[in-house]
Formats: C-alpha cells, structure tokens, sequence
C-alpha cells in the first residue's frame, strides 16, 4: 500500500508488503505477540541497498545512443537492479528483507533531466518521474536524500517525493525557519519472524550538509544541514527507545571522513565512517556519495567496541548491496549477533522485462529528443587527449561560456573588463561529429546541470587558480617518458577537478613540484598584471567551493544565470547553426618540461 502522507502526518502506521513501516519522529512502542519464546532462537534478514542510481533505468547510454559499457563491462540501471531484488527475495523471503537507497536519484541521465525540465514532473497533469514509477514497482521501502535531489529546486524534489510509494528521509534537511525536519527523518518496518515477536528495524537516512552550498540558489533560507555525526547522535537513541531492535543508516556521505571543498564546507563531506566510529547503537550503514565500491568495510565504535558495518555498491545501479543480519533472542529482546556484507553485480542478470516495459515509452521520448538535430559542424572534435591537450572541444565549452558573460555584462560596469572562461573535461569520450550536430552530441559535453556565473578575480588569484588545477599533473622529470596513462590525476584529483582557462595563454612545467608550473603567463601577448581586474565564467559548482580551488568561492559575484551550461550550448549552437573551430580554437596552453612542449 502506497505511504498516505497525510496520515504518516498524523503519526499513523503505513503497511507494506511483509512489513509494516512507519515514518516521522514518533512511534508505538513494539507489543509482543504470544508467550516469551526461548532462549537461543534465532532470525535471520537481508537489507538491499542500491545508492547514487543517477536516473539510470534501462542499461542505456543516452550520450551515445548505446548500451551502456565500460572497460570492466559493467551494466547500469534499475532494471538490472531489480532482477537481483527479485532473486534475493525468492532465496530469502520477501517478508524477509528490506530494499533502501542512500540517494541521488532524479538527476543524472537525460531521463531524468526530460521529465524535470522538457515534460517536467510539476506540471499540470504532468507525468510520474521514471525513477519514482521503477522503485515503486521494485518495491522499495525507503530512500536517503542525495545533495543532487535538489539539482532542480524544491518543488520538483517535493512532487517526486509525492510520487514515490516510499518515504524519502533526511534527518539532517531541517526547515531553516523551525530547524524541525523537513522531511521524515526515520522510517520503522516490522520484520514477522515465527518466534512471537516482530524484529523492528530503523532505518535513520542522512544526507550531505554540502547542500547548503552546492545548491544555495534552492535552499537558502529555506532549509539548513548540520553535520551528519551530531544529527545521528541525536536520532539513534530515539530510535533504541522506541523499540528497534536493529538501526540501519542510509548515508549520502562517503566513508572517508575528509571533505573535497575546503574551509568552503561548514561539515565534513565523507562522513559515514565517523558516524560509525561516534554514535553507539549503529549496526549497518548504507554509503553514498563517492562513487565508489565498497562491499564489506568495518568500523569500531570507540564507546562500544563493536563493529558498525558499512558497504557502499557502486555508483547507477552497477551493485546491489547485501547486508545479512543474524539475531538471537536473548533475555526479552532481539539482539544483533553476526552483521555481514556482500555486493552483487547486476552484469550478472537480465533486465526485468516487467520495468523495461512499464518505462519503454518514456525511455523512446528521451531517444527521440536527445536525437534531434539542432545545427552541423565543420569539423569532428574530440576529448579524448583533452585532459592533457589543449583541443578545440574544451575551446567550445569556454567560448560559448565567455561570450555568454560579456553580453550578460554588456552596458554594465564591468563591461570593459576582459573576460577568462574555465572548463573541464567530463567524459574522455565525448565527441562533437563533423556534419549534422545533435542535442545529445552537445549534450554529452557537459554531463553536469552546473550553471555559469560571473566572478572577479586579479591577475595574481588567476596564476593562483591556475597553479591549483595544475597539481592534476604527475610530476615527470625532462628527459623522461611520458606515458598518458599515468600522467594525470595525481593524488587522485578527478577529471572534472582539472580546469583550463580560455582568455590568457600559459605553460604547465610538469618537470616542476606542485605549486610552482605556471610558466609565462600572458594576456594580451604580455605577461599579466597581477594588480590588473578580470572577469572569470565559471560553473556554479567551482564558484560555491567545489574542488576548494582558491579565490574564486569568496570572489564577487558579478552576475548569475539559472539555466544550466549544457543548455547555453544548445542554444548557441542552435542560433549560430553551425560549429566552425576557426572561429574560437586555438593553442592557448601547453605541457612544457624546461621550456620543452611534452606534445
């Protein structure tokens, strides 16, 4: 039975299939059901748990109009994700488990952006997400918010939220005018063992307080995130007090305890792990957030001494997470006896042809759209050696982006201001095709809802922003070979976390340490003017903190724009009609070893 807001509202009890669920901040205590059972007899259950599904549904690739792949030949997608659901139900007993997620859902794929911006779920008589028709039809029971929930505003976070069968649950997303939940915090589901008493099980979602920052034009004012440590301290006792038996979290925090934006984040970003180590009474914590692949990693709690399992499946429906919990009846009570982790891999099965056919006509919209032609170019370009090449692909995304600011800015006082552009590459295969240009070709060069704005910089912070994404190089002595493989991504500095600044012209010496590569900086074919003003275009993610490359955070704002880069390419490809690399690329930066291009 779908989850009656109204009467979770009221405090009342939802049902669902094989357990009974109940969402907010109060709850009735468990009631025993028959005589006290034995000592020694035991039960066991498996919590699923998928995180970071992205609008993955089908195992499609709607960039490059193609199955999904990759090198591991990995397959992606909540139709995968619900042959393995099936499977485990029918090994353990679907009364017998539970399916949760630890969030970033509705944002992702060109799916998932159609039914939010081109057919949006808010409209009148709009449709029903995707994502929220597939889980219902999975069956899950609850989800954690994702900092990409709120990718595009409240009100479309609010509608998918009405739509889905299950709560969606963030303790830590409190109204900022009542710091009172803004969502349900915690959702409580009775497992029906043969024993006499129900096993209660809590699941406490969290979510990553880099919302305030990430997407501050949604939720300033009008939601706040404090830390995930304190929030599970302050829930997990309730939740011991109102009879659970078991607490599981669903985190959309990685495990790491560290955090990728500097000073710039008031709570550490990665904190799963410290959740587990600081807040007693913790059994199973579901991680998200980092993408990455985690099947079985044990915490100890300083007060307690026990172990906190967590497990983090990979990222778009690549796994599904398995926690198996064994409980022994002991002095009235069901305690934890043995926790256990494991992930599946979903290339391993079939689409469940039931979610195929209830989402075909919605994924042939999206093929549809994202295959419309929208303009020609003169010449195919490429990102794959972008990441050390300066290529005209990079040099598109930059133009377009600068030549955006200086009309924005046009009349104003900033006006005369020379204006720099940074861009970075996403995905090492995109490509822009000689000839007829399509929306998923432009598309695919940002794979990010980011949006551009205006930031002031000095000639000396643009040497400093420049000298930070320069660290993205592994430092190799002149004479030495240089192999492409393993000459990016130092210190593990992702792609997206590279920038290259369009307006100046400039070396990377990666003979040099860190800190010092920066060779000939010019603008204007002379060096640049520490003192001297420039206006840099930038993505709203580096502009709030994201990378902590510095300056461009505490920077004033000169002017901003709610519509998403990937969409200002569209357009501007659409109105000029065609794409000719003369007009914009050129050779601006370059890989030089003692004065020596590398390439």
């Amino acid at each position: 039975m779908p989850l009656n807001r109204r009467t979770f509202l009221e405090g009342s009890v939802a049902v669902g299939a094989g357990a009974a669920l109940t969402t907010g901040v109060a709850a009735a205590p468990a009631q025993a059901h028959g005589p006290r059972p034995k000592p020694a007899k035991r039960y066991s259950f498996t919590v699923m748990g998928t995180t970071d599904l992205h609008g993955n549904v089908f195992n499609w690739d709607y960039f490059t109009d193609k199955e999904f792949d990759d090198k591991a030949h990995n397959d992606v997608g909540l139709a995968k994700i619900s042959t393995l659901v099936e499977q485990v139900r029918k090994e353990k007993g679907r009364c017998n488990t539970l399916l949760i997620d630890a969030g970033d859902t509705i944002q992702g794929t060109q799916l998932s952006y159609y039914y939010a911006k081109v057919d949006p779920i808010t409209a009148r008589r709009g449709p029903v997400h995707p994502m929220a028709q597939a889980m219902n039809a999975i069956g899950y029971d609850a989800a954690a918010l994702g900092n990409h929930e709120f990718n595009y505003g409240i009100p479309v976070l609010r509608k998918f939220e009405e739509q889905c069968d299950f709560p969606l649950l963030g303790a830590n997303a409190l109204d900022a005018k009542t710091l009172r939940p803004a969502f349900p915090p915690y959702s409580m589901h009775r497992l029906r063992t043969p024993h006499g008493r129900d096993v209660k099980v809590a699941v406490l979602g969290l979510t990553n307080p880099g919302i305030a920052i990430w997407d501050k034009a949604n939720v300033s004012g009008r939601m706040v995130f404090p830390g995930l440590e304190e929030q599970a301290a302050k829930w997990v006792p309730r939740l011991r007090s109102m009879g659970a038996d078991v607490v599981v979290v669903s985190a959309h925090s990685g495990s790491s305890g560290t955090s990728s934006y500097g000073d710039q984040l008031p709570h550490i970003e990665n904190a799963a792990g410290l959740v587990a180590e600081q807040v007693p009474g913790i059994d199973a914590i579901l991680v998200g957030h980092a993408h990455t692949e985690i099947p079985e990693y044990r915490v100890k709690n300083k007060e307690t001494g026990k172990d906190v399992v967590l497990s983090e499946p990979l990222k778009w429906g690549q796994r599904l997470t398995l926690f198996d919990f064994d409980l022994v009846w002991e002095k009235g009570r069901w305690v934890v006896e043995k926790v256990g982790a494991q992930v599946l891999n979903s290339n391993t099965v079939e689409e469940d042809p039931e979610i195929v056919g209830l989402l075909a006509d919605e994924h042939e919209k999206v093929v549809a759209y994202v295959n419309q032609v929208i303009g020609t170019s003169s010449a195919t370009m490429a990102t794959a050696e972008a990441p050390w090449k300066d290529e005209p692909i990079i040099d598109l995304i930059n133009h377009v982006q600068a030549e955006t600011v200086r009309k924005a800015l046009a009349g104003g006082a900033y006006a005369a201001l020379p204006v720099l552009s940074q861009a970075s590459c996403f995905s090492r295969t995109a490509a822009i095709p000689a000839g007829r240009v399509t929306i998923r070709d432009a598309a695919g060069l940002y794979v990010f809802e980011n949006t551009l704005e205006a930031r002031l910089l000095t000639g000396a912070q643009v040497k400093d922003y420049l000298e930070f994404s320069a660290r993205y190089y592994v430092q190799t002595p002149a004479g030495a070979p240089v192999d492409t493989a393993k000459l990016t991504n130092a210190d593990g500095t992702p792609d997206y976390n590279y920038d290259a600044v369009y307006g100046v012209t400039y070396e990377i010496d990666i003979a040099r340490p860190a800190g010092s590569r920066i060779v000939n900086l010019s603008f204007d074919g002379k060096p640049i003017d520490p003192a001297a003003q420039f206006v840099l275009a930038v993505n709203n993610y580096r502009a709030s903190g994201g990378g902590a490359f510095p300056h461009v955070a505490k920077a004033q704002q000169l002017w901003a724009n709610s519509d998403e880069i990937r969409n200002t390419i569209i357009q501007w490809v659409k109105a000029e009609g065609s794409i000719d690399p003369g007009r914009f690329a050129s050779v601006d930066w370059k890989l030089t070893r003692d004065g020596v291009p590398v390439f």
